[in-house]
């Protein structure tokens, strides 16, 4: 502790309590940090941090030297054991507040919601601060809710002496105050596409659930919902059923740059070459396996013949199914064998003569 800090008796008395109970306030504050931990866990609430920390002695000197006349007891002091849990989103952070009201009892009256300032540098001291009882402690803790943003701008504050009490040009409080309002603007922005987005997927698994296919057009969240409808099952079965051989389900999500390059635009168009050339894609697959013994295939076997029979139809050959299997498994010298052999096996199959 600096030997510049003078503390009076009651002070010492508060300060020694401390000290005397340090290890508790250690094991407080990885209780409630295991408590938000786990609880933002199982609500599949993704955060950018949960810290921690028991306030320093030398820290509590110094607040006791400025202020110790108001506290009567270590007890009257609610921020000796801090918590910060850090959201990626504004919005998260009342989630993270309904959690922690749920967890434990709130002490409202020594709590603060700093988002209602309305001051135009104040971006940074938004946080949501509660002040809380914690079953089996004696003492209160202090948990701060903030996001990313508002943590990195309170940082870089704090870095550079602003809010300190010392004054800054006014051309420099100037550029800090619209910063300051731009990162608000975009905390907000990022919250406000993530909701954007979340009704985006709600309305394509609409669409898709309800057969508008050609309405959805070809991309990641609507090939994952399309996935979910087993297009490629009946496909698959059929193939297995020619050596009788199980199917052993792998991710078919590689496929969906696949079906890009080959310009597909909509689900409905993909639901097409489906049913257009799942015949020519069991014909291939036919000549591929009926031959052997193989009795367990993987589910890509559908997508993959599928693929196949619409580049040799339309006309892509050789170059097109290179380009497939580069696609899919890399570059390799290998690919290049494999498109020459189908191609060259291309006049076996009934469907090139329909």
């Amino acid at each position: 502790m600096s030997e510049k800090i003078r503390l009076d008796a009651h002070c010492e008395a508060i300060l020694q309590e401390f000290r005397d109970n340090l290890p508790t306030f250690k094991q407080m504050a990885a209780a409630v940090r295991s408590m938000l931990s786990e609880t933002f866990n199982e609500a599949g609430l993704l955060l950018a941090a949960i810290e921690s920390r028991v306030k320093s002695e030398e820290s509590l000197a110094g607040k006791l030297e400025l202020k110790g006349g108001k506290y009567k007891s270590l007890a009257d002091i609610t921020d000796i054991v801090g918590l910060r849990v850090i959201t990626f989103y504004s919005d998260d952070v009342d989630k993270v507040a309904s959690a922690v009201e749920r967890l434990f009892e709130v002490d409202w009256e020594n709590s603060v919601d700093k988002r209602k300032a309305h001051e135009i540098d104040s971006f940074g001291y938004l946080s949501l601060h509660y002040i809380c009882r914690v079953p089996g402690y004696d003492y209160k803790v202090e948990i701060q809710m903030r996001t990313v943003l508002q943590h990195a701008w309170a940082n870089m504050n704090h870095d550079t002496g602003y809010k300190s009490g010392v004054e800054v040009p006014k051309q420099y409080l100037r550029n800090l105050s619209r910063l300051a309002g731009m990162l608000e603007l975009i905390d907000d922005e990022f919250s406000r596409i993530r909701m954007e987005l979340t009704d985006y997927r709600r309305r394509v698994q609409a669409l898709v659930a309800s057969g508008n296919l050609d309405e959805v057009p070809l991309d990641g969240d609507t090939y994952r919902s399309f996935l979910s409808l087993a297009p490629f099952d009946a496909l698959n079965r059929r193939i297995a059923a020619v050596n009788q051989a199980e199917i052993m389900d792998v991710s078919l999500l590689p496929y969906l740059a696949v079906f890009k390059s080959l310009g597909i635009k909509t689900l409905g168009d993909l639901s097409r070459i489906i049913k257009e050339y799942s015949d020519g894609a069991y014909q291939i697959a036919t000549y591929q396996i009926g031959l052997t013994d193989l009795d367990i295939i993987s589910s890509s076997i559908g997508p993959q013949d599928l693929c196949i029979a619409y580049i040799l139809k339309s006309g892509a050959g050789k170059a097109g199914i290179r380009y497939m299997f580069d696609n899919l498994n890399g570059p390799s010298p290998s690919n290049d064998v494999l498109a020459t052999m189908l191609v060259e096996q291309s006049s076996d199959f009934p469907f090139m003569n329909q």
